[in-house]
């Protein structure tokens, strides 16, 4: 049942991940023409809490400790933060 779980998740971690990587990519105008300043800053920053936030049902399924009991309190929270973290750094 791990192997199961573990399975779907590995292509939605993935895809916030390769998301989050372009954040720098896809901070353009409605031209093509890369943005520069606080609204580079501005578009980085909303497509990195976009990819935090497609990564999150990811990480839920694996938070789980080495004996694939699921983490709760503030392991989980920690746990959670960190995946997220990672995901949105691409």
């Amino acid at each position: 049942a791990q192997d199961k779980a573990a399975t779907p998740a590995a292509p939605a971690a993935a895809a916030p991940a390769a998301a989050a990587g372009g954040c720098e990519a896809k901070a353009v105008d409605k031209n093509g023409k890369a943005l520069a300043g606080a609204a580079k800053a501005s578009s980085i920053k909303k497509c990195e809490k976009e990819a935090k936030a497609a990564a999150a049902p990811a990480c839920a399924t694996k938070a789980v400790d080495k004996n694939g009991k699921a983490l709760a309190g503030a392991a989980k929270n920690s746990f959670m933060k960190k995946c997220e973290a990672d995901a949105a750094k691409g």
